[in-house]
């Protein structure tokens, strides 16, 4: 159910307890990026050995958040070419030290965050991506999964929730992927094998909003987001960090419905 212009407006009145302020220099450029995508993704499809369910259901234009689970150093680019938009990831530094891989980063668009500085540089330049309207790729987990059986679903961190609150009209998609550590794995395969089959399922969206005012979500009303923001500082940002496990925990919970092993 749509939320009312009433809820929205009494999550907006929170504002200074969620605020995630975007990074500066907005997101880069990409012709190489997009020039692939439109001509190599095609040609390669037929190749893949893969079965993708739910393609429909990522929003073609505007804010939205890709989450899904982390197995392989090739998951972004099963989701990347699953969802058929151009998706941004954040991606660590060492990945931009040496220069071929530097390359890579760069041509696909993809941003670099460095360590040092902590989450919070991180979720700024998430929010620059989602600020301009464009599709951000995001591991939950925060790392890739290095369990040597299954079940490999980690933990979900609660990044995902604080960029989803931070851009409450932004689609959430939950996207499962099974078999993609047969392609690459870790520490054990130095190039895809590109031949192995996996499957890639993607959900259903959901806004901040949407999931915030369900029976099955926060299950908040305006008068409670209203009596929220009445309450004191430590208070508010309790019961947010509290939604945002809860908002996460399903997340993940979503994932693994949808055969994330």
């Amino acid at each position: 159910m749509e939320p009312s212009v009433e809820f929205a407006k009494a999550w907006q009145a929170l504002e200074p307890h969620w605020s995630i302020k975007a990074a500066s220099g907005g997101v880069p450029s990409t012709p190489l990026y997009s020039g692939l995508r439109r001509f190599l993704s095609p040609m390669l499809r037929p190749l893949l050995r893969w079965r993708i369910s739910g393609a429909g259901r990522v929003p073609r234009e505007g804010p939205v958040i890709l989450a899904a689970n982390h197995l392989s150093h090739v998951d972004p680019i099963a989701v990347i070419a699953a969802a058929r938009r151009t998706t941004y990831y954040l991606a660590k530094e060492g990945h931009f030290e040496k220069w071929y891989t530097r390359v890579v980063m760069n041509a696909t668009g993809q941003i670099e965050t460095k360590r040092a500085e902590g989450g919070t540089d991180a979720l700024a330049s998430a929010a620059t991506v989602l600020e301009q309207g464009q599709a951000l790729g995001i591991f939950p987990e925060g790392t890739r999964s290095r369990r040597t059986e299954a079940p490999f679903l980690l933990p979900g961190k609660t990044g995902v929730a604080r960029l989803a609150a931070a851009y409450p009209h932004a689609k959430v998609v939950p996207i499962a992927l099974n078999g993609t550590r047969n392609i690459m794995a870790p520490k054990a395969d130095k190039f895809p094998r590109l031949w192995k089959r996996f499957e890639v399922n993607i959900g259903h969206p959901v806004s901040w909003l949407e999931w915030l005012q369900h029976p099955k979500g926060g299950d908040m009303s305006v008068q409670q987001l209203m009596e929220l923001g009445a309450q004191g500082e430590h208070e508010v940002r309790a019961r947010l960090a509290q939604l945002y496990r809860t908002f996460t925990d399903q997340m993940m919970g979503s994932l693994q419905a949808l055969g994330a092993p």
